[in-house]
């Protein structure tokens, strides 16, 4: 296998796999919302835990800090502080799974910033979308309900979603000229910093006041643990280093899988609290999101076995 494909093979597992980590730390918070942790609490911890663990991998490596990557981890971090308030404070109105799905629409609004930023779209990455789109249309909706079930949490969830475009879109632009580990590093210390700032102004329930007892148990700090080792400290370097080798929609489509995974650990109850449902509807608009990856990875390989004289077909 050529090494170029083998870089691009990798990368594609890679970021498989961060989704379905991500999509742990859907119910995770969840069940920290539940334990009674504030959003402000739960993100300060997060981002904490987060941040010490890429600053003790950057020191142990030997990493330098560059001003340029300094400043493109610094414009991450903005970004995604406000996608991660937004997103924590919607589940406190909204499921978990419903979470994911509205969250995952950022398939759609990735190719759009990307666009806007001169990137060029492949047709298959572009049909991926479309097709994930469905699948989400599919499993957001609640029939029967007023306005389908949309309520405030949605709103914010959706927010979120435009927001995770512009941020793939800027990793993948930052990824390429700056260093992953410092990406990581830095985006993750900013949300922190911002984090803890924000929720130590609060007042009462917003802040840290009263979050006592739900600190005092050993299944909140398994979830903080795997939300700021496993879902902060490891997939954001990941994201930051493989996000290079591929582009943008390409990855929002791969990340795309996330709230399927997310439905399948709050269906199963796996953590405790969390037992969700999804209707047959739901669960077709899932089987769409996965086709849509493999429209997106498969579609141009099939291409070239049909018309094995054309070239890849780009839009803008």
């Amino acid at each position: 296998m050529p090494e170029s494909r083998a870089s691009h093979l990798s990368a594609v597992f890679a970021l498989a796999a961060i989704a379905f980590i991500w999509a742990g730390g859907f119910p995770a918070t969840k069940f920290c919302i539940n334990a009674g942790l504030s959003v402000g609490a739960i993100l300060s911890l997060r981002f904490a835990i987060g941040s010490a663990g890429l600053g003790v991998m950057l020191i142990l490596l030997g990493v330098p800090i560059h001003r340029r990557d300094a400043m493109d981890g610094l414009w991450l971090g903005l970004v995604l502080a406000a996608l991660f308030w937004l997103q924590t404070d919607g589940l406190r109105f909204t499921t978990t799974s419903k979470s994911a799905f509205i969250t995952g629409l950022y398939v759609l609004f990735t190719p759009m910033v990307a666009l806007l930023v001169g990137d060029r779209l492949r047709l298959s990455h572009g049909l991926g979308a479309l097709v994930a789109l469905l699948g989400l249309a599919l499993l957001v909706r609640e029939p029967g309900l007023a306005r389908g079930g949309w309520n405030r949490g949605d709103t914010e969830t959706l927010l979120t979603a435009v927001l995770c475009g512009f941020h793939i879109v800027m990793t993948s632009h930052f990824s390429r000229r700056s260093s992953g580990w410092v990406l990581a590093f830095m985006q993750v210390a900013v949300t922190g910093a911002i984090s803890l700032v924000i929720t130590l102004a609060l007042p009462a329930p917003f802040g840290f006041q009263g979050a006592g007892p739900a600190l005092a148990r050993g299944d909140t700090w398994v979830a903080l643990i795997f939300m700021g080792v496993l879902a902060t400290t490891l997939a954001f370097y990941v994201q930051s280093t493989f996000q290079a080798r591929m582009g943008a929609t390409e990855s929002a489509v791969i990340f795309s899988s996330e709230p399927v995974w997310t439905a399948a650990l709050a269906v199963s109850g796996w953590v405790p609290g969390i037992r969700e449902h999804l209707s047959p509807i739901q669960l077709a608009g899932g089987g769409l999101i996965l086709a849509a990856n493999l429209v997106a990875e498969l579609g141009p390989r099939l291409l070239r076995r049909v018309f094995p004289l054309e070239t890849e077909e780009t839009i803008g």
